[in-house]
Protein backbone atom coordinates (compact mmCIF):
# COMPACT_ATOMS: atom_id res chain seq x y z
CA UNK A 1 0.00 0.00 0.00
CA UNK A 2 1.33 3.34 -0.99
CA UNK A 3 0.13 6.88 0.94
CA UNK A 4 1.19 10.56 0.26
CA UNK A 5 -0.33 13.89 0.76
CA UNK A 6 -0.81 16.75 -1.29
CA UNK A 7 -1.92 20.20 -1.69
CA UNK A 8 -4.06 21.27 -4.61
CA UNK A 9 -2.97 23.58 -6.04
CA UNK A 10 -5.49 24.13 -8.95
CA UNK A 11 -7.45 27.41 -8.89
CA UNK A 12 -10.16 26.31 -9.11
CA UNK A 13 -9.56 23.15 -6.46
CA UNK A 14 -11.14 20.13 -7.20
CA UNK A 15 -13.68 20.73 -9.28
CA UNK A 16 -14.86 19.53 -12.88
CA UNK A 17 -12.03 19.61 -14.91
CA UNK A 18 -9.27 19.12 -12.45
CA UNK A 19 -11.69 16.27 -10.62
CA UNK A 20 -12.35 15.02 -14.22
CA UNK A 21 -8.20 14.51 -15.23
CA UNK A 22 -7.65 12.87 -11.91
CA UNK A 23 -10.43 10.26 -11.90
CA UNK A 24 -9.42 9.90 -15.55
CA UNK A 25 -6.11 9.22 -14.68
CA UNK A 26 -7.18 6.97 -11.53
CA UNK A 27 -9.22 4.94 -13.99
CA UNK A 28 -6.27 3.66 -16.17
CA UNK A 29 -5.03 1.10 -13.34
CA UNK A 30 -6.81 -2.08 -11.41
CA UNK A 31 -5.52 -0.82 -7.98
CA UNK A 32 -8.01 0.33 -5.38
CA UNK A 33 -7.42 3.92 -4.92
CA UNK A 34 -9.18 6.52 -2.19
CA UNK A 35 -8.76 10.54 -1.57
CA UNK A 36 -9.42 11.52 1.71
CA UNK A 37 -9.87 15.27 2.49
CA UNK A 38 -11.09 16.60 6.29
CA UNK A 39 -11.94 12.78 7.64
CA UNK A 40 -13.68 11.66 4.23
CA UNK A 41 -12.56 8.94 2.07
CA UNK A 42 -14.20 8.59 -1.54
CA UNK A 43 -12.93 6.20 -4.49
CA UNK A 44 -10.80 8.12 -6.74
CA UNK A 45 -12.21 6.34 -9.96
CA UNK A 46 -15.46 8.23 -9.11
CA UNK A 47 -15.99 11.88 -10.34
CA UNK A 48 -19.07 12.23 -7.54
CA UNK A 49 -16.99 10.94 -4.92
CA UNK A 50 -14.25 13.31 -5.69
CA UNK A 51 -16.36 16.58 -6.24
CA UNK A 52 -18.49 15.39 -3.03
CA UNK A 53 -15.43 16.41 -1.26
CA UNK A 54 -15.55 19.96 -2.03
CA UNK A 55 -11.21 20.21 -2.16
CA UNK A 56 -10.36 24.31 -3.16
CA UNK A 57 -7.12 25.48 -3.75
CA UNK A 58 -4.28 25.15 -1.19
CA UNK A 59 -6.64 22.08 0.51
CA UNK A 60 -4.86 18.71 1.73
CA UNK A 61 -5.60 15.26 -0.19
CA UNK A 62 -4.49 12.17 0.53
CA UNK A 63 -4.00 9.46 -1.57
CA UNK A 64 -3.90 5.83 -0.63
CA UNK A 65 -3.27 2.82 -3.44
CA UNK A 66 -3.38 -0.53 -3.04
CA UNK A 67 -2.88 -3.65 -5.92
CA UNK A 68 -0.45 -5.10 -8.55
CA UNK A 69 0.13 -1.78 -10.52
CA UNK A 70 0.00 0.48 -7.37
CA UNK A 71 3.23 1.64 -8.14
CA UNK A 72 2.79 2.88 -11.69
CA UNK A 73 -0.88 4.13 -10.12
CA UNK A 74 0.89 6.63 -7.51
CA UNK A 75 3.47 8.38 -10.20
CA UNK A 76 0.99 8.90 -12.14
CA UNK A 77 -1.42 10.38 -9.78
CA UNK A 78 1.65 12.27 -8.25
CA UNK A 79 2.67 13.43 -11.85
CA UNK A 80 -0.95 14.23 -12.69
CA UNK A 81 -1.56 16.46 -9.27
CA UNK A 82 2.10 18.41 -9.59
CA UNK A 83 1.38 19.18 -12.79
CA UNK A 84 -1.51 21.62 -11.80
CA UNK A 85 -4.26 19.21 -13.04
CA UNK A 86 -4.78 21.11 -16.34
CA UNK A 87 -4.92 24.15 -14.99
Amino acid sequence: MKQKTFTITADTGLHARPATQLVHKASQFSSEIHIESKGKSVNLKSIMGVMSLGVGKGGEVQVTVEGNDEEEAMEAITSTIQEGLGE
